[in-house]
């Protein structure tokens, strides 16, 4: 039902602990439930204990994944990697589900991806005509599989990762588990962010810190763009041969994730979701002012902007909606009528709040338009005297190569309509997007440098060539 909206590919978690035959399938299955916002296509967890790895994943959310039964058949042990995916539309298969496990002649290997290979077709061509036989569709198995291949001339695994990094590009944030070490690794621009806590005597990384304080680890801090930690016995250690110090990149964290993608509570590259989405509310607010009764946001990521907006302008906020959790991104349904009904049962309107009011209505994103105009005409029916809409990002206008479902330009409103054009198409009043120089600015704390080119067509590295699709690259085991 909401398939109109910008979707993030997966979440990831990795866990070492000093100590033996400890749970760490559990505190797994924790973290990752804090991520599932990441991913409800699949999940998985990888459990490594005294060298032998067992693992479990399939399609699904992490509770219907994983239950006490499964988990007790993980076993215990001292090392673990989790992951929660999700994938473009009608692209669900159980054989992309994460984490992907490889046994090779030097030992065996569990990973776990977040992000998008820009030179993926190029590298997968490469390795099927040495014979390499792939079982997904994923860019994971290319990375596992050109680490396998340093990982034969090197004398460790992070030696063949460190080797490895200069064949792949794009957008990687890696967790992966060797028999005796925990390795996290980020891409040169840092597109995707990756983090490491500690819990007790255990060091932990995760895709967002709100996934470290389910389990109760402290924060230490963030991975750097193009950093190799590795974590093993005697501690944990850096190699930085790929960042910036060394190669002059510059970072480019995607600025979605603070719009939308991240969870509110957490804290990415020093700065705050929650804090971010309340400035870039405040920012529409001074940009696209109107005279209204009522500031409502769109659950859940329009929320924090809407009371940004509220604060700024002076007007009221208000709970418009309520919103069914209990169903999930993939509820869709194949005509209009059922369409325009769905809507009703994921979100519901409070009449108190929206009936004979001015509205100002709040969401993150337009991308094809179709399910905001439903949500703007729900409005109306509960009584609205007007709609005004602010959207707390500027309008997409091309294609994100990084690990968005962003693919190309044809489907985007904002390619094919003018922002008053955009405004009549969905039946409000008024519209505003947040500027681009200002989605710049609401995440002033940010360690970082920010990947915007789905708003300005400028990429911190080259835009990748089109590759005509392998014929033998075939989607597989799709149910």
């Amino acid at each position: 039902m909401f398939e109109n909206k910008i979707y993030e590919k997966c979440g990831v978690f990795g866990i070492y602990s000093k100590e033996k035959e400890v749970d760490v399938a559990s505190q797994s299955y924790l973290a990752l439930f804090a991520l599932q916002h990441r991913g409800q296509e699949s999940c998985g967890i990888a459990v490594c204990n005294d060298g032998l790895m067992q693992y479990h994943s399939d399609l699904g959310l992490v509770p219907d994944v994983f239950s006490k039964e499964t988990l007790d058949k993980l076993g215990k042990g001292n090392i673990a990697v989790g992951h929660v995916r999700y994938s473009p539309m009608h692209q669900t298969n159980r054989a992309n589900a994460q984490p992907l496990v490889v046994r090779h002649i030097k030992g065996a290997m569990a990973i776990a991806h977040n992000g998008s290979v820009t030179n993926a077709a190029k590298l997968r061509e490469e390795l099927q005509l040495e014979g390499v036989v792939f079982h997904t569709t994923d860019d994971t198995e290319i990375i596992i599989n050109i680490i396998t291949k340093k990982r034969i001339y090197t004398n460790s695994i992070e030696s063949a990762i460190e080797q490895a990094m200069y064949e792949i590009e794009g957008a990687y944030s890696l967790v992966i588990m060797s028999p005796s070490k925990l390795i996290a690794v980020r891409d040169s621009c840092g597109f995707r962010p990756l983090c490491m806590g500690k819990l007790n005597d255990s060091i932990v990384f995760a895709s967002e810190s709100c996934a470290l304080d389910s389990i109760g680890a402290e924060f230490i801090r963030d991975i750097e763009p193009g950093e190799i930690v590795v974590v093993d016995k005697n501690g944990y250690r850096s190699i930085t041969t790929h960042c910036a110090a060394n190669t002059g990149k510059k970072s480019g964290l995607c600025v979605f994730e603070y719009i939308y993608f991240a969870r509110p509570d957490s804290v990415i590259d020093g700065a705050c979701v929650h804090v971010a989405r309340l400035t870039a509310g405040s920012f529409l607010a001074i940009e696209h002012p109107v005279q209204a009764d009522v500031v409502i946001g769109v659950p859940d990521s329009g929320l924090d902007a809407a009371l940004g907006y509220s604060r700024q302008s002076g007007i009221r906020y208000g709970i418009g909606f309520i919103k069914n959790r209990y169903i999930g991104r993939t509820f869709i349904q194949p005509t209009q009528e059922e369409r325009d009904r769905a809507v009703r049962i994921k979100l519901n309107t409070v009449e108190s709040t929206i009936k004979n009011k001015k509205v100002v209505l709040i969401d993150d994103s337009i991308v094809r338009g179709t399910t905001m105009r439903r949500i703007v005409n729900l409005v109306r029916e509960t009584g609205a005297k007007e709609v005004h809409l602010r959207i707390s990002s500027p309008p997409f206008i091309n294609p994100c190569y990084f690990g968005t479902d962003i693919s190309s330009r044809e489907n985007l409103i904002a390619c094919k309509m003018s922002v008053p054009e955009t405004c009549e198409y969905l039946g409000a009043d008024s519209l505003g997007y947040l500027s681009i120089d200002n989605v710049k600015k609401i995440a002033m704390n940010a360690k970082c440098g920010f990947c915007d080119g789905c708003f300005t067509g400028k990429y911190p590295i080259p835009e990748p060539k089109p590759v005509q699709k392998n014929k033998y690259d075939q989607k597989i085991g799709d149910i």
